[in-house]
């Protein structure tokens, strides 16, 4: 059991200006980041015991924050810039 933050800017180092532009400027990323600190937080919580949670708890809160990082990981790469081909 890890006990390790999954902070997003951690687990996309080479995102952290994106990341933090996307927040300011869509909605909708902004709300998705935000679920997924406290998904994150929460099961911080419960692996170091402060909020203690049965196995299944945590193994269905560990696949929602999977879920919002590849939706999130989805965003960050659609807004890419890509060259025009010439």
């Amino acid at each position: 059991m890890s006990n390790t933050p999954h902070e997003l800017h951690e687990e996309f180092p080479e995102y952290a200006a994106k990341i933090r532009h996307l927040r300011e400027i869509d909605g909708h990323f902004y709300r998705i980041s935000n679920e997924y600190h406290d998904v994150n937080r929460s099961i911080h919580r419960a692996e170091t015991d402060i909020e203690p949670a049965d196995d299944f708890h945590v193994a269905e809160m560990r696949k929602k924050r999977m879920q919002l990082k590849d939706e999130i990981y989805a965003m960050l790469v659609g807004h890419e810039q890509v060259e025009p081909i010439v």
